[in-house]
């Protein structure tokens, strides 16, 4: 266990950055999101939830797939190149790091997602433990302890201090190029830590919410619930939910053309829409209350069905916090729970 004075982050991301790219909570414009790390940046480490979720760091909104010119008659393709560089991403919450082994299981099974595994193999995650967690939190009844994140790093603020462990090889590697910044420290200050974060977390509103009912076999027997149609009247299909969403992972793809050429990207899509998935035929989807009932149904049922009993929810709260019509999965799963 080490630790760092948190006077001295400013020196230790300068570190960082002479080598690789960082990624961090950067506050602007009110708002805190994550962005390439500047010498003149806001960084914010006490914001507890940015408001978009750190995966386009791996996901990125859009993306340039290849690039098509015709020159002379002839067409050329060039595939757009993979990461191949190294990259710290700072101060993720345990939430946001299960997101990410999500979006594993997605882009990482057969067939293999290229342009996302090129970065999970460069990419060194850096987590921060939650000082305090929001009212919206419900990350725990996902498995998730906010108190001691999974990650390559494993980070706790206390006090005037950031303590700091190292979890896997690459997190040890980082930490050995840096370890001059560092000093020794024990861990009794961060076990003490873990159990005052615990704390809190059972004094919370959803401490108590239960996935009972939920997982593979919930898509036999919540399908055709007329509970679904209580639910999804208020939905105004803004797609906020999916936007900010850690975990959601559908995206589009799309040609622009750059004046000389093609160029095909693809970038986040969202269930909520009514030409999501749009073929010649139509949409399979073509209520609301079937395009709300999916979004659900595949983060509670039909994800766990397919991955080894795995939520496609990390119990973030985002969700609970942007949805304009006060929607979101807390209220579902309680409306088919005991708590309805």
């Amino acid at each position: 266990m080490l630790k760092i004075k948190t006077a001295d982050l400013p020196a230790l991301y300068e570190r960082i950055a002479q080598t690789q790219d960082l990624f961090l909570p950067v506050r602007s414009t009110s708002q805190t999101d994550y962005a390439l790390w500047q010498k003149d940046a806001q960084v914010d480490l006490d914001t507890l939830k940015t408001v978009k979720s750190p995966k386009d760091v791996f996901f990125p909104q859009s993306e340039t797939l290849y690039s098509c010119h015709r020159e002379d008659g002839k067409l050329s393709i060039t595939p757009q190149e993979l990461c191949d560089k190294p990259f710290v991403v700072f101060g993720m919450k345990g939430c946001d790091v299960r997101g990410v082994a999500v979006l594993d299981k997605v882009f990482l099974s057969d067939p293999v997602d290229s342009y996302y595994a090129a970065r999970r193999a460069h990419g060194i995650i850096v987590a921060l433990a939650c000082g305090r967690p929001d009212t919206s939190c419900f990350c725990t009844a996902f498995g998730v302890d906010p108190a001691a994140p999974e990650g390559d790093v494993v980070t706790w603020m206390v006090g005037d201090w950031l303590y700091w462990e190292a979890k896997t090889d690459k997190g040890t590697s980082l930490t050995q190029a840096l370890r001059d910044l560092f000093e020794d420290a024990d861990e009794d200050t961060v076990e003490q830590a873990k159990i005052a974060i615990r704390t809190m977390l059972e004094k919370l509103p959803y401490a108590n919410l239960t996935l009972e009912g939920w997982g593979a076999e919930a898509a036999d027997t919540r399908f055709d619930s007329p509970i679904w149609e209580q639910l999804y009247k208020p939905c105004l299909a803004c797609g906020t939910c999916t936007f900010v969403c850690p975990t959601c992972q559908c995206y589009d793809i799309r040609d622009y053309s750059t004046g000389d050429g093609v160029q095909r990207f693809r970038c986040w899509d969202s269930c909520m829409y009514s030409d999501f998935t749009m073929m010649a035929h139509g949409n399979n989807r073509t209520s609301q209350l079937q395009r709300f009932r999916q979004r659900f149904m595949h983060k509670l049922a039909y994800f766990p069905a397919n991955n080894d009993g795995m939520f496609s929810c990390v119990g973030c709260g985002r969700c609970v916090d942007k949805c304009p019509s006060h929607l979101n999965i807390v209220k579902v799963i309680k409306a088919f729970g005991k708590e309805g």
